[in-house]
């Protein structure tokens, strides 16, 4: 068996309209890749050492791996992950391997099982298909090629033909991994992005002591609303000064609010206070947006809402792992009666702009859509974590194209910790805008020479555009 992928994987089958996708993605296979919003650590490119194992790169991090695993029965502690006591119950990492392996049947037809086959074929050469019998086989080869020189974090990136990476770093966070990346002359960009939840969601875990060490790390008094509204902006000021360009906000909703100063301060009295039910916490999340929009509004930074995620849906698995263990699951969600308050204070200001995303797919026609279509502050962020899938981008073309356009999107981002997937998901992503795009050629929609130029838009053009890189 001389290959894992098909070379023309995801185009589509009629002949004519194979060979169209394949001239288009000839024309973007090779772009930079630009990738303005993911969870990758940033202490790998500062520190620059090897990845320690396959297991620890490819199978412990990855929360799409694990929600699979844990499907089948699998448990977190057979597969290395660590406890937040600090507890590792499965240490040997050839065993987790090769439990990854005797279940990667499981991904067949998964995003999950394109991205890794990637990964295994293009960086690591490996051409045979992963199981049981060749678990070992992978496991030495990886290891080999890990200890080696192109593949420590700095060399992959330049590999990738990563133009920029951005992290994201909570409100809490020094940035000391940023620091030592740019004290090091090293020439890869890599941006944080501020992502203020732990003090902006009441319902977070430790939120009293995160607003007292809000207060301490910017000198400001959080414990009034005027200090604490200058917390935030000084925390900007400093993500801004590392090179970031965005912020992002991991909502249950996307329900904003414009409370006057009066009610705003009697609220946060109470958040801050403790003594804030789930009604208030709601409104307070939901004011927290439109003030983050004002700041936006100021200091120009794009803003990002990634509503929709019921996170941490097992307590179980949250009380004994921690967050992102693949158990955050997607609710419904609405936009043009929630984002109103919001659009009504600010949603005209010039040079503001919101990249919204969403985990409710049936939201993309009915108001996403229509919403940016017409808001100019408003861009529609790609299809997320569930739906960054084949069929998930071409439901969220078709049901946004014909309202929004193409240039009121944001491109792709792929959002992941995961780091030698990045150039697989954005293949991924440029094959099945190819494949659309080929489609809207032969049925009359667009020129072949408007293809082109959008091909590459949405490889790179759109995502630069909107995050201001």
């Amino acid at each position: 068996m001389g290959a894992l992928l098909d070379k023309d994987r995801l185009f589509p089958i009629e002949p004519g309209a194979r060979a169209l996708a394949r001239r288009l993605y000839d024309l973007v296979r090779d772009l930079p890749i630009v990738s303005p919003h993911g969870h990758t650590d940033p202490r790998w490119f500062a520190r620059d050492e090897p990845f320690a194992d396959p297991a620890e790169l490819l199978v412990i991090p990855d929360h799409y791996v694990l929600r699979m695993l844990i499907s089948q029965g699998v448990r977190l502690d057979a597969l290395g992950v660590a406890r937040l006591s600090g507890e590792r119950r499965e240490t040997d990492r050839r065993a987790v391997w090769r439990l990854f392996a005797e279940h990667y049947h499981l991904f067949r037809a998964t995003p999950t099982r394109l991205w890794l086959d990637h990964t295994f074929e293009t960086l690591f050469s490996m051409t045979v298909p992963l199981g049981p019998e060749t678990a070992d086989c992978y496991y030495d080869r990886i290891a080999e090629q890990l200890a080696g020189a192109e593949f420590r974090p700095r060399r992959l990136f330049e590999r990738f033909n990563l133009e920029v990476l951005a992290t994201t770093e909570g409100a809490l966070d020094d940035l000391a991994w940023h620091e030592q990346i740019a004290a090091s002359g090293w020439s890869g960009r890599v941006i944080t992005t501020y992502r203020p939840d732990s003090v902006t969601d009441p319902d977070y875990e430790g939120f009293g002591d995160n607003l007292r060490r809000f207060g301490e790390v910017t000198g400001c008094d959080t414990q009034s609303w005027s200090g604490y509204l200058e917390a935030h902006r000084r925390r900007r000021a400093f993500f801004r000064a590392a090179g970031a360009t965005a912020t992002d906000h991991g909502h249950p909703t996307a329900d904003t609010a414009d409370l006057s100063p009066a009610e705003a301060a009697e609220l946060y009295a109470l958040v801050a206070g403790g003594r804030a039910g789930a009604g208030e916490a709601t409104l307070f999340r939901a004011q927290m947006l439109t003030e983050m929009a004002r700041m936006s509004v100021e200091d120009g930074m794009v803003m990002q809402i990634h509503a929709g995620a019921r996170r941490n849906h097992s307590p179980a698995i949250h009380r004994l792992f921690g967050r992102d263990k693949g158990f955050d699951m997607p609710g419904r969600a609405s936009y043009v009666d929630a984002l109103k308050p919001m659009l009504d204070a600010v949603g005209l200001e010039p040079g503001l702009n919101v990249i919204v995303f969403t985990l409710d797919e049936t939201a993309y026609a009915r108001e996403l859509a229509p919403l940016a279509g017409a808001y100019p502050c408003l861009t529609l962020g790609p299809p997320w974590w569930f739906y960054d899938s084949v069929e998930g981008m071409l439901r969220h073309r078709r049901a946004t194209v014909e309202t929004a356009g193409f240039y009121n999107t944001a491109g792709f981002n792929d959002d992941t910790r995961a780091f030698p997937s990045i150039p697989a998901r954005h293949d991924v992503a440029r094959r099945v805008d190819c494949a659309f795009l080929a489609e809207l050629v032969l049925t009359g929609r667009l020129r072949e020479d408007e293809a082109a130029d959008l091909a590459a838009d949405l490889a790179v053009n759109l995502a630069r555009a909107a995050y201001r890189l």
